[in-house]
């Protein structure tokens, strides 16, 4: 049966959430003034908020700030720009929030070992955060999910009991790849993320999606697995190719910035003779040469958003806004100075 919050005058937040074509969710970011809102969504919640004349219980929520939230973050990431942008995230909505962290890290991308598992899950802690790639890992969630504590996956798809936050990986994909079709380049390389990852396989998807709506187009891939060093193997091995690519997409930061590492070393101009975009919008896009063309996807948002989601589920029932299993943010697309038209004739 579906949780929810009452208020004096008989609303709750999921009728509000019905009438305005929301998630319960969205009402209780719009009621508390996050971001990551769109204005029409906002509006549109803000009127259902008057027509049924809802008011949060203010008397119950302040209940979850007098008790004390301790949210265990689970991490293990390559990328030191992507976890440093995502920790900052979750260190700031602990923050507002009074919860006490703790943390377990995996090393090189893989999940921690099962002992230590073990004794982290025992710890008495309120909820737990994935963080990328630990999202899908079901040696994790095979040790969480029997506690019955809240899970908030971040950057995984389909898990159940549990919320996943993320963005459309597919779609932005998609919108980078046609930008690259836009400036006119018709060969193209693509350097795969991590092939155990949901949001690598999406992000291909959405290549190949663009790709196929133009004719003409030759690729090439690469695998990767989101580190700069598999970007500098995966670079030399697109170079290396008879007609190699004028444009590569790399599936994150990290591996973009390798491949402009190897054109600089080979004296290719970038992006003159050869256009690189990359995909997270870490700090990794904008401490190299050229600043990086790149998908931005709001990491502190994303793990703020995680975090919120536990101290929401791990508070009283009555704020509990029913179950919920997907939570979607907006990605843009970054323009910098690593891309540029086509300028050398493309062969017939």
């Amino acid at each position: 049966m579906a949780r929810s919050d009452r208020s004096g005058g008989g609303a709750t937040i999921i009728d509000v959430a019905r009438l305005a074509g929301v998630s319960a969710m969205t009402v209780s970011r719009v009621i508390n003034g996050r971001e990551g809102v769109r204005s029409e969504t906002r509006e549109a919640v803000e009127k259902a908020i008057r027509e049924l004349s809802y008011t949060p219980n203010v008397a119950a929520r302040s209940l979850v700030t007098s008790t004390e939230l301790q949210v265990g973050v689970i991490y293990s990431n390559p990328s030191a720009a992507f976890m440093s942008e995502f920790l900052t995230g979750i260190f700031e909505e602990a923050s507002i929030r009074g919860a006490r962290l703790s943390l377990l890290k995996g090393e090189a991308g893989k999940a921690p070992g099962p002992e230590a598992l073990e004794q982290f899950a025992a710890a008495g802690l309120s909820g737990f955060i994935l963080a990328p790639p630990l999202g899908e890992s079901r040696k994790i969630l095979s040790v969480l999910e029997p506690l019955g504590r809240p899970i908030a996956a971040v950057g995984a798809y389909k898990i159940s009991d549990a919320l996943c936050v993320r963005i459309d990986n597919h779609r932005a994909a998609y919108e980078m790849t046609h930008h690259l079709l836009d400036l006119g380049h018709r060969r193209l390389g693509f350097i795969l993320g991590n092939p155990d990852q949901a949001a690598s396989a999406e992000r291909m998807a959405g290549f190949y999606a663009a790709v196929r709506e133009i004719g003409g187009v030759e690729v090439r891939v690469a695998q990767g697995d989101f580190s700069y060093t598999s970007g500098l193997a995966a670079g030399e091995l697109l170079l290396d190719a008879p007609s190699p690519p004028t444009a590569i997409f790399a599936s994150n930061d990290d591996m973009a910035a390798a491949v402009v590492s190897v054109a600089h070393r080979r004296q290719i101009d970038v992006p003159g003779a050869l256009t690189v975009v990359g995909f997270d919008d870490t700090a990794a896009a904008v401490t190299l040469w050229p600043t990086l063309t790149t998908v931005h996807q709001p990491l502190r948002r994303l793990a703020a958003e995680a975090l919120a989601y536990v101290a929401q589920e791990a508070g009283p029932a009555l704020l509990r806004p029913g179950a919920v299993s997907d939570c979607v943010l907006d990605h843009s697309i970054v323009y910098r100075d690593s891309t540029a038209r086509i300028s050398v004739a493309e062969p017939d």
